[in-house]
């Protein structure tokens, strides 16, 4: 098997055993390797938990093959879902990443998607994508408050309560500045919030990401 999972008491979830080309994905999900395994830790009290151990353990695989590379990522469905069920509940949030410049029409493949919430909606979102939930929305200590993580059919990941270290030491496209600068694009039917384009063209090109840079410039989305 490429992947082994398992659950140490009632709030570690760990991968005993991945296939080497999985590895880096393990990592970029923010296991930490520790005694030749790979865990991360939720309180035992966060909501959902079994719930998430449930899904995590038939949908841990396919979230780790898409990271690396290996299957296709099936975002526009993804984002459908999340629009259906998000926008329909009312919930505060907004796109970032890549998924925010294909919404665009810029030709970019994402590789999950990455969702901005309010503080008030951080948990609401993890009820509302349940079904999918494979890690807890739990406590962050990082530049927002709260963080889930979710599969339905692609990867979406959400961080809750973003504060102003999201922009410190320099700007980025999904802290309290791009917040206030949203724009809102048509998509499929739905309303969907973004980042102004500028501001991602200047993170990209801080980043590195030269070939995206270009397809910004190219596209007739980027004013003049």
């Amino acid at each position: 098997m490429d992947v082994v999972v398992a659950r140490h008491g009632p709030g570690e979830f760990q991968f005993l055993h991945v296939a080497a080309e999985l590895v880096p994905a393990v990592l970029k999900a923010g296991f930490a390797e520790h005694d030749g395994h790979w865990c991360k830790r939720f309180p035992a009290d966060t909501p959902h938990l079994d719930r998430a151990w449930s899904n995590f353990s038939r949908l841990a695989e396919p979230m780790l093959r898409q990271s690396a590379g290996l299957d296709p990522v099936p975002w526009e469905a993804a984002l459908a879902e999340v629009c259906q069920r998000l926008n329909t509940a009312g919930v505060d949030w907004w796109l970032a990443g890549s998924a925010a410049l294909a919404v665009r029409g810029i030709p970019v493949t994402p590789g999950d998607l990455d969702l901005i919430v309010s503080d008030g909606d951080s948990r609401r979102v993890g009820d509302l994508l349940l079904d999918g939930l494979i890690e807890p929305v739990a406590p962050a200590n990082w530049f927002c408050a709260w963080f889930g993580r979710a599969m339905l059919g692609a990867r979406v990941e959400w961080v809750g309560g973003v504060g102003p270290t999201a922009d410190e030491p320099e700007t980025t496209d999904f802290g309290l500045t791009a917040a206030g600068r949203l724009e809102t694009v048509a998509w499929r039917g739905w309303s969907v919030r973004v980042p102004p384009l500028d501001l991602q063209r200047a993170v990209s090109l801080r980043r590195g990401l030269h070939e995206r840079v270009q397809l910004i410039d190219a596209s007739t989305a980027l004013p003049t």
